[in-house]
């Protein structure tokens, strides 16, 4: 997105202030330079500012960044002159011509300085021009720009992209460093050792840099050369103009401002390069499913489930969330079970079974000899119409086989949990036999389908189970509005891809990552049914079952102090917690809850506690 301005003139660089007796009559020549100049050159304004509201050509960028330095160096150093008002007090309403301004700010603070240099030279040696304007280094810090007036201009059009800038967290900020004039000039021998120690001045490293930077310079003198300035760029900073960007891109896509929102994506792109870590893969992965979102490039075809199931085993090996799940899960049914002849296990999330060997493990060791254990598994079709189910099953009996627990299994591929019915799964009395309904990571999909949720648990209490164990994500990107969605996703996946740079294994983190990275897709580039990934807190999910019939069943001091011990298999369980939430389990990396498990029976029984 480019403007052309050609009726503005450059403005004239304020350090050459009073040279113009040195230039004679080539001021007019050099004049109708800089007007072809304008005329050949690309006078396109940088696009980032541009669909902000602000008018700076890319070629003007380095000068922008520098008299925002001057500014706040100027309003630093008249503190002690009676007028610290303007830094703190005054609220100055930016124009959209943003280099005008800061020009105008700076005349004000600090007028021009009449000192002719070619008059001081012949005076005295030692004088030397005043090199304020240089921005001789202090620590580096943020100037914030006021969004008001632009603000005011996106609300009359019914888009309000930028909220008032004293709250907003899209506040445009500077970029940090300084600009540094390096020129060279003629010489006194009566100043050569002032001007030597003044030649080379040492930059303090901004936030996030890792070494000093030197600046070399000649004696402060009649430039004969154009200057040049050097902008340091922090990528701390960056890291915040990065989120700007992507909360600024998301607003735009709710407003529906396309044009806006492609701009900005692009930006995410280049500022995503700076970044090192989880903060670069995490936005990597939202800028690719915003892109998607404002170009309609959504994805065709649902992922390959035996890709899918290859991608969930790398994220049970690289981190400890599905082991605690069913941890977590297997120790409630254990429990539910006791004294139990026989069992029965419905797994509505039976993938690759990775769940039930621990079970069945525990049932074989159980004081008086194991119950008779039958799994029914539920899974998704395969593309190639394999029976991957079977397979499963036939690798179960072999380790029931081994342990000598008598096993039957039965697999049902389903398109979805509402397909099912309970009449379809051969339950037999409750009197013969237990039953416990298992659900990790699937009850959420089904809120993409009105009804769909309501009609499982109805199902589910058809049943009969002595227990329901149910683990689902803690997050909230459920809701109807857009904006709230992406920002409690991006919350939500910054902290489980910070939790995976601990991986020792760099292969499983990757596929980690790439598991992830579907689910990010689909929350941020899907909508109607084709958003599956629909997650919902544990008070969401606890309401929600409360409603239909079911009654917590509490998890016990027992379960809490095994999930912790299982969490410094983990890196020594360093950022890894446990939390226990109203009877509930939850897993979270560094105060963050990510995942909870919960365990219920039907209302109409008595509720007991799992020790």
């Amino acid at each position: 997105m480019k403007r052309d301005h050609h009726h503005l003139q450059p403005n004239p660089d304020p350090s050459t202030v009073g040279s113009s007796s040195l230039c004679g009559g080539s001021t007019s020549g050099k004049a109708k330079m800089w007007e072809e100049e304008a005329v050949q050159q690309d006078c396109g304004m940088d696009e980032l500012l541009a669909v902000l509201g602000y008018k700076v050509k890319t070629s003007d960028m380095e000068e922008v960044a520098q008299k925002l330095e001057q500014l706040e160096e100027v309003i630093c150093n008249v503190q002690d002159d009676g007028i610290s008002h303007l830094a703190y007090e005054t609220v100055h309403y930016n124009p959209s011509d943003l280099s005008t301004w800061l020009e105008s700010m700076l005349s004000e603070l600090n007028p021009p300085s009449t000192f002719d240099p070619v008059v001081a030279a012949g005076t005295t040696a030692e004088t030397t021009l005043d090199d304020s304007f240089l921005g001789l280094v202090e620590s580096s810090s943020l100037t914030t720009l006021d969004f008001n007036n632009n603000n005011q201009k996106h609300q009359k059009r019914g888009q309000p992209i930028f909220e008032e800038a004293s709250c907003s967290d899209y506040d445009l900020k500077a970029i940090p460093g300084k600009a540094i004039y390096s020129q060279k000039a003629q010489t006194h021998d009566s100043s050569s050792t002032q001007n030597n120690i003044k030649s080379k001045k040492r930059l303090k490293s901004t936030p996030g840099s890792h070494s000093d930077i030197l600046a070399t310079g000649a004696s402060y003198g009649i430039p004969t050369e154009s200057t040049r300035h050097v902008v340091l760029v922090d990528s701390q900073e960056n890291g915040i103009w990065l989120v700007h960007a992507l909360m600024a891109c998301a607003e735009a896509v709710q407003q529906n401002n396309l044009n806006i929102a492609e701009a900005l994506v692009k930006q995410i792109g280049f500022l995503a390069i700076s970044q090192a870590g989880a903060m670069r893969k995490v936005a990597t992965y939202f800028a690719e499913a915003l892109a998607r979102r404002i170009y309609r490039l959504y994805p065709q075809n649902p992922l390959d489930h035996s890709l899918s199931d290859v991608l969930h085993m790398h994220f049970y090996e690289t981190c400890p969330y599905l082991k605690f799940a069913h941890f977590t899960a297997n120790q409630a049914i254990l429990e539910a079970f006791e004294g139990k002849k026989r069992v029965h296990v419905i797994d509505f999330s039976m993938n690759q079974g990775m769940q039930w060997p621990a079970l069945m493990q525990a049932l074989a060791l159980r004081v008086g000899g194991p119950p008779a254990f039958r799994l029914t598994g539920i899974g998704p079709p395969r593309h190639d119409n394999s029976d991957h189910l079977q397979e499963v099953g036939w690798k179960l009996a072999q380790l029931a086989e081994t342990i000598h627990v008598e096993f039957e299994y039965r697999g049902f591929v389903a398109n979805s949990l509402a397909d099912l019915d309970a009449s379809m799964l051969d339950l037999r009395p409750s009197e013969v036999e237990a039953v416990a309904v298992n659900s990790v990571f699937e009850l959420h999909k089904l809120l993409a389908r009105p009804g769909a949720i309501d009609k499982v648990l109805s199902a589910v209490k058809q049943m009969k189970p002595e227990i329901v164990t149910i683990v689902e994500q803690e997050a909230n990107n459920n809701g109807p509005m857009f904006l709230d969605r992406f920002t409690e996703s991006l919350h939500y996946y910054s902290t489980l891809f910070d939790s995976l740079e601990g991986s020792v294994s760099s292969q499983d983190k990757v596929m980690s990552e790439v598991y992830l990275g579907k689910q990010i897709c689909d929350v941020v580039a899907c909508e109607g049914v084709d958003r599956v990934e629909r997650h919902e807190t544990l008070t969401q999910w606890r309401n929600r079952l409360g409603s239909a019939g079911f009654a917590s069943v509490h998890l016990g001091s027992n379960a809490f102090k095994q999930a912790s011990m299982l969490l410094a298999l983990f890196a020594g369980g360093d950022g890894y917690g446990v939390e226990e939430n109203n009877g509930c389990l939850m897993l979270g990396w560094h105060n963050r809850p990510l995942i909870a498990t919960s365990a219920w029976k039907l209302a109409n029984t008595s509720t007991a506690i799992v020790h």
